[in-house]
């Protein structure tokens, strides 16, 4: 968690920060000289403190590890990563893992963020034309018809209110919706973030569908970057479940663990928790065969990360076509209860 006041680091920065870290490391650079170069290229940015602070806390203590602890914007995940690759003398390769693996993650954001606000700008578009039409356009077509001097049939007014029933009716429902959007939207900001995750995916099954493809390219993300790194399969298991957002793939993860110390295979234990489909499974089975778990948990990962993308952009294209032909019947409704009983007005005046 950030600190009080602090503006956190977004997924974008910190996969910059890893792969600048990864390229002072394979130049053969002290970090400290790197970690100064890089605090004076930020100057004058938003992270400048950020940068500078850990540039204060390397040259002091020689560890980035210790530097990256000292300050509570840096995630949990990747403090400890940095830790483990410290440790184990593999910090280049842990630092271009995690490159990867917040690169992957503000792709997803970047992609959900992009699926919400089309519909949601469509969504306040609706309510503002409807609006206009009931508050503005309705009562001119009204005025224009009392002033002609004539009584409107009992049917024409019965169409005039049904229309104009139908467009409130519509305006509270979208309005009520685009406001439980903006609300939801806010709190996820929040530390309601994951009560609202979890009511999302109880109410709507195509979310929760995706919400566990997401997990399950976590959990294969974080495998991977771990295996690679020489850490215990174990010991990644039982630290995996602190860094997922989804409740449900953090207990399967914790079952993982307990089947792995009853003496189960990985590859069992991965199929038994079913976070990943069959062929996957397959995959994994051939991959601990071969030696390559690494690998193939990260091939996992990419794949899993595309079918999020792709479920993204066609629960998008089911939301954008309903909402326009929703606009379409409601002004029609509201044209048509106005310019039928005008027409059978006029067609009795020739």
């Amino acid at each position: 968690m950030a600190g009080k006041g602090k503006r956190s680091i977004t997924s974008a920065e910190l996969s910059s920060f890893c792969s600048q870290v990864a390229l002072i490391l394979s130049a053969g650079l002290p970090l400290y000289d790197g970690m100064e170069t890089l605090a004076e290229t930020t100057r004058g940015t938003e992270y400048a403190d950020l940068y500078e602070k850990v540039y204060k806390g390397v040259n002091e203590t020689g560890s980035l590890y210790q530097a990256l602890k000292e300050d509570d914007r840096w995630p949990t995940y990747l403090v400890e990563m940095t830790g483990i690759g410290e440790q184990t003398g593999q910090l280049e390769s842990v630092m271009n893992g995690l490159s990867e693996y917040y690169g992957r993650e503000e792709r997803i954001r970047t992609s959900v963020v992009s699926a919400i606000t089309y519909p949601l700008v469509l969504g306040v578009m609706l309510v503002l034309i409807i609006l206009i039409m009931l508050w503005k356009v309705l009562p001119v077509f009204q005025r224009v018809l009392n002033s002609m001097g004539m009584e409107m049939t009992r049917s024409g007014s019965a169409m005039m209110n049904l229309g104009s029933t139908i467009g409130w009716v519509v305006l509270a429902l979208v309005g009520v919706v685009v406001l439980a959007v903006l609300v939801c939207a806010i709190l996820m900001k929040t530390s309601a973030r994951d009560g609202v995750l979890s009511f999302l995916r109880k109410i709507f099954p195509p979310i929760r569908r995706l919400s566990m493809k997401l997990s399950s390219s976590r959990v294969a993300s974080v495998l991977s970057m771990m295996l690679s790194s020489g850490f215990p399969t174990g010991e990644a298991l039982r630290l995996m479940p602190s860094i997922l957002s989804d409740a449900e793939a953090g207990d399967r993860v914790r079952g993982i663990h307990k089947n792995l110390e009853s003496g189960m295979s990985f590859a069992e234990a991965m199929e038994q928790s079913q976070l990943f489909e069959g062929l996957h499974n397959r995959m994994i089975r051939m991959g601990v065969a071969a030696g390559r778990e690494d690998q193939v948990m990260n091939k996992i990962a990419g794949i899993y990360e595309e079918q999020v993308e792709t479920g993204i952009s066609q629960l998008v294209s089911i939301i954008e076509p309903t909402l326009i032909a929703l606009l379409s019947v409601v002004i029609g409704a509201i044209l048509l209860s106005v310019m039928l009983p005008m027409a059978g007005i006029l067609s009795s005046m020739l």
